[in-house]
Formats: structure tokens, C-alpha cells, sequence
């Protein structure tokens, strides 16, 4: 009997043994998926957030591209309408500066031409002066002629008053000649002094008009500054969870059936060892003879592996 006792102890200890193995493995199987369900939701939430910030950070970039854009094409605009003002001050600038050397040389023009018909003027004058000088030289020896005519015809008479008179007239010729050769050169001479004084004209109205300043040109204004091509923005490609390896399971079942297995070697075991054991009362008998029967090998268990 003690040795039944003892093989339903360990039975019973095998059997809660396999029972507190199924809850334990039970328990870890629980506790491995919780844990696998929390990494699943932190790997979903650090998507989340990775997928909102890659957005944000896409419609931000794309608002900062249009931004620069739009300043950069606004800078071009104010750098093009300055330079257009500044091309317009400096051909008006110029446009003033070629008036001026137009004024400049007309007014130059306009002293020449004074200069030169005051020239005309005291030539004209000088060359009147000799006329009327040649006039009454003229006048003179015309009546030193006559004085002397009227001497020698009073003096004399025959052929000498005839010879004076002769000489008298020749003398009268050869100063109207000498008259009329100066008279000449200084006619002569004051046309080339006309000349040279037109001349002289000429060339300072082309010193005046070569110092004059070229009509000035208005440059072409530069074309409107244009935008480049917009940029191609790609979406962000979209984050997935990072891969959690499930957890390995435990078998609940197994130490259940290690249980049962064990518990029916402790049965089977003890058993067997009933069946040999020897009743002090019996005098070597087997035991059971005195009322419990004889149990022999148990054949009711013989079939079963785990009492062979």
C-alpha cells in the first residue's frame, strides 16, 4: 500500500508539474505576444510620425522653392527696371550734354561768320581807303600836270614850250601807270586777303563742327527677365513598419502530456512494484492474499507502454 501511496504521490506531483508548465508556457506565450503586439504598435507609430513629418517637410519644401522662386524673379524685375532708369538717365544725360555742343557750336559758327564779315569789313575798308587814296593821287598830279603845263606855256614858246609840255604828259602817264600797277597789286591783295579770310572761316567752322559731339543713340532696353522652368517635386515615398519577428510560441499542450506521461510511469512503476512486494502477515506470500487479492503482473495495464 505505501508503495501505491508513494506512485499516486508522483503521479499527482507529475501531473500538477505539467499543469504549472502549461500555465507558465501559457503565461510567456501571452506576455510574448503583448510584447509583440506593443513592438508592432511602436514600429506603426514611428511610421506614423516618419510619414506626417516627410509630408509636413514636403509641402514646406516645396512653399520655401516657390517662395525663392517667386523673390528670386521679383530681384531680377527690380534689377532690370534699375538698370532700364539708369540706361534712361544716361541717355538723357548724354541727350543734354549733345545739345549743349550743339549750342557750343553753333555759337562758334555764329563768331566765325562775325568774325569773318569783320574781316570783309576792314578789308573792304582798307581797300576803299586805297581807292580814295588812288583817287586823289590822281587828283593831284593831275593838277601838278596842269601847273605845269600852264608854266611852260607861259615860259616859253616854239619848241622848247612844246617839249615841256611833252614831258609834262609823259611824266603825267608814267605816274598814272605806276598808280595803276599799285592800284592793281593792292586790288589784287585784297582779294587774296578775302580768300584767306574765307578760308580761315572754313576751317575753324570744321574745328568747331568736329568738336561737336555725335547725335546720340539710344541703346535697345534689355528683354524682361524670365522664370525657369518649375521644378518637378517627387511625393515622399511612404514609410512602412520595420518587420517584428514574431514571437516563438510555447506549447502549452506539452508539458501537459509530460505530465500525464510521467504520471502514468509513476502509476505503472508503482504497480509493478506492488505486485512483488511481501506482507510481513503473509509469511512471504504475495500481497493482497489475506483479503486484497492477488494482482500478479496486472494484466489490466500490461497493454499499455508506460507499465511495461
Amino acid at each position: 500500500m505505501p508503495v501505491l501511496w508513494a506512485a499516486g504521490i508522483g503521479a499527482a506531483t507529475s501531473i500538477i508539474g505539467g499543469i504549472f508548465g502549461s500555465s507558465q508556457a501559457s503565461s510567456s506565450n501571452r506576455q510574448a505576444e503583448k510584447n509583440y503586439e506593443e513592438q508592432q504598435e511602436a514600429a506603426q507609430d514611428v511610421a506614423d510620425a516618419t510619414n506626417a513629418y516627410n509630408k509636413i517637410k514636403h509641402e514646406v519644401d516645396k512653399q520655401n522653392y516657390q517662395n525663392e522662386r517667386r523673390f528670386a524673379h521679383e530681384t531680377d524685375l527690380a534689377k532690370w527696371r534699375y538698370q532700364a532708369e539708369i540706361q534712361d538717365f544716361e541717355y538723357r544725360s548724354v541727350v543734354e550734354q549733345y545739345g549743349k555742343s550743339v549750342e557750343n557750336t553753333q555759337a562758334r559758327l555764329s563768331y566765325n561768320s562775325i568774325a569773318a564779315m569783320q574781316a570783309y569789313e576792314s578789308e573792304q575798308s582798307a581797300l576803299n581807303d586805297i581807292f580814295t587814296e588812288d583817287t586823289f593821287s590822281r587828283q593831284g598830279a593831275l593838277v601838278d600836270q596842269l601847273q605845269s603845263e600852264g608854266r611852260a606855256a607861259l615860259g616859253q614858246a616854239g619848241n622848247s614850250r612844246t617839249k615841256s609840255l611833252q614831258s609834262s604828259i609823259a611824266a603825267l602817264g608814267r605816274n598814272s601807270a605806276i598808280m595803276d600797277a599799285s592800284l592793281s597789286s593792292s586790288v589784287e591783295q585784297s582779294q587774296r586777303n578775302m580768300r584767306q579770310i574765307n578760308l580761315q572761316r572754313y576751317s575753324e567752322d570744321l574745328n568747331a563742327r568736329a568738336q561737336m559731339m555725335i547725335r546720340p543713340t539710344k541703346t535697345p532696353t534689355a528683354p524682361l527677365p524670365t522664370q525657369a522652368p518649375e521644378r518637378i517635386f517627387i511625393e515622399p515615398m511612404k514609410a512602412i513598419p520595420g518587420a517584428i519577428q514574431a514571437p516563438t510560441r510555447q506549447s502549452t499542450s506539452a508539458p501537459l502530456v509530460s505530465g500525464f506521461i510521467g504520471a502514468a510511469g509513476q502509476i505503472g512503476t508503482g504497480i509493478a512494484n506492488q505486485s512483488n512486494y511481501q506482507s510481513p502477515n503473509s509469511g512471504g506470500g504475495n500481497y493482497g492474499s489475506g483479503g486484497f487479492g492477488t494482482f500478479g503482473n496486472y494484466s489490466g495495464l500490461s497493454g499499455n507502454p508506460y507499465f511495461n
